[in-house]
């Protein structure tokens, strides 16, 4: 009985240590942190293929090919009214009869043929989809905005685990509400409350391993990791979604993402144990970041870089829709984002490395902002699904060079010309993707009814490229003594 007694006494102290290990680990952070951005934004996107149609059925109920038949059957036209007939008299001349004319009206004839009246009829009311489409993508973004500056301020005075953990609990109520919601104002709810929920995860993760890497190579490579898994989010996000809902319905995609995010839940629970833990030095004030010139133009070109791909989200499904006759299964392609920029560090061994290549990030993302332009205006000139894959894909590359640049970058600017506390910093940078996902749909819908998808897209183009110049700023930035820091190898 004692020596039952004295194993498994050593068996659970052995994995009490093993365990203990396990949470100081910052892989383990790394790992769960980017678990989360990847849930995130797999729900993020997984609605994009699903609710324009979900919600145009639900609009549009009775809507069927008979009716839009018969809508077409009825259109009339009314023929021009023949002269009065002819009466000749002795002379031999003609003479118009005094008696009232007679109107021939024909009924039933088709101007447009069946086929034309619905395609019409179709065409008007996505288009009419579109703004109420934007308006609910969008809400998130704006309740990311808002909330941001108070979960930033708020990991500076109880840590980061606290509002990580809060970040499941409201994304997995939100999940749960998308699953079951059959209304748009519930749908809405629904994604608003997703923004507090992501607000919490990404600048508490981000903060967190700024915080558990404080060498900037190894913060960069840890960053691109966690990049990655909000990339692949995106990138599985759309087929995920579109597969599903075709093949099972609505509510199988997203009660799926609830169960893993349960299991993320339960992993920071017992691995991060949510607690309050204070700063020791004093952080920066919210004010004194967004007065950093570099600060405010690193963050502007997550904005630009972004905001294209937000005006997509609602309008390109709906234009594949209008101009395609896409359904949901080819959705799958609608939105393709590479994690090949976001892990690219991590293709090369430290050694090989060198230190002009790691500070060249604001090459990196002057070309993505470039690149972003050109994939943009070529998405309107597509006339099939496979000429979008390549610009797509392009697009997504180009924003993982800007996001995977611009996010480490932010960490950095804090060290060298502020406090290393980082909530407040990342909270600048979330509000800046927030802008771009913000913005975009907002407009998406306003602008494809005025000036169309083209124009849309053209325009937003030419913003990226405007913007590109200015992360020449960033080559050296100085520090807080006014020193230069930075290597001029590029």
């Amino acid at each position: 009985m004692t020596v039952v007694q004295d194993c498994s006494s050593v068996g659970a102290s052995r994995f009490s240590d093993y365990l203990q290990r396990c949470r100081e680990s910052r892989r383990l952070v790394l790992v769960i942190v980017a678990i989360a951005l990847l849930l995130d934004n797999m729900l993020l996107t997984t609605v994009v293929p699903i609710i324009p149609e979900f919600l145009y059925e639900i609009r549009h109920p009775n809507e069927t090919a008979a009716d839009l038949m018969t809508a077409a059957s009825t259109t009339t036209v009314t023929a021009p009214t023949p002269p009065p007939p002819c009466s000749s008299n002795p002379s031999g001349s003609q003479e118009y009869s005094s008696e009232p004319s007679t109107t021939v009206e024909t009924s039933n004839v088709t101007t447009l043929s069946p086929q034309q009246v619905m395609q019409k009829k179709r065409h008007e009311d996505l288009i009419k989809e579109t703004v109420p489409v934007g308006m609910m993508f969008a809400s998130k973004a704006f309740v990311q905005l808002l909330a941001n500056p108070i979960v930033g301020p708020l990991t500076h005075r109880i840590g980061y685990s606290i509002p990580m953990f809060t970040g499941f609990i409201i994304m997995f109520l939100s999940t749960l509400i998308f699953a079951f919601g059959r209304s748009y104002s519930v749908l809405f709810l629904a994604r608003a409350l997703q923004g507090i929920g992501s607000s919490c995860s990404s600048v508490s993760g981000m903060g967190m391993l700024a915080e558990r890497y404080p060498d900037d190579k190894e913060r960069g490579n840890a960053m691109g990791i966690a990049l990655g898994g909000l990339a692949l989010g995106v990138l599985i996000g759309p087929p995920f979604g579109g597969v599903m809902y075709e093949f099972v319905g609505k509510s199988a995609p997203f009660l799926i993402l609830s169960a893993l995010a349960l299991g993320d839940g339960l992993l920071q629970l017992l691995m991060l144990q949510p607690g309050v833990v204070r700063q020791e030095s004093d952080p920066p004030s919210l004010k004194t970041l967004i007065m950093d010139p570099y600060i405010v133009v690193a963050a502007g070109a997550i904005t630009f870089a972004n905001m294209g791909i937000a005006m997509l989200e609602p309008s390109l499904p709906i234009w594949m829709m209008d101009t395609m006759d896409a359904g949901r299964r080819v959705f799958c392609s609608a939105r393709v984002k590479t994690i090949l920029v976001t892990l690219c560090p991590l293709m090369f061994d430290d050694d090989v490395i060198s230190d002009e290549w790691l500070y060249c990030r604001w090459l990196a993302s002057l070309l993505g902002l470039i690149i972003i332009g050109i994939c943009l205006m070529c998405i309107p000139l597509a006339r099939s699904m496979n000429h979008l894959i390549v610009p797509n894909a392009g697009l997504g590359f180009a924003i993982g060079m800007v996001d995977s640049s611009m996010m480490p970058e932010l960490g950095y600017l804090v060290d060298i010309r502020h406090t290393a506390v980082y909530g407040s910093v990342y909270a600048i940078g979330d509000v800046a993707f927030c802008l771009g996902f913000a913005i975009g749909p907002a407009l998406s819908g306003t602008l494809v009814n005025s000036i169309g998808f083209e124009w849309m897209l053209f325009g937003i183009a030419i913003l990226n490229f405007l913007y590109a110049p200015l992360m020449y700023l960033l080559r050296n930035p100085p520090t807080k003594e006014e020193k230069k820091v930075r290597l001029s190898g590029c």
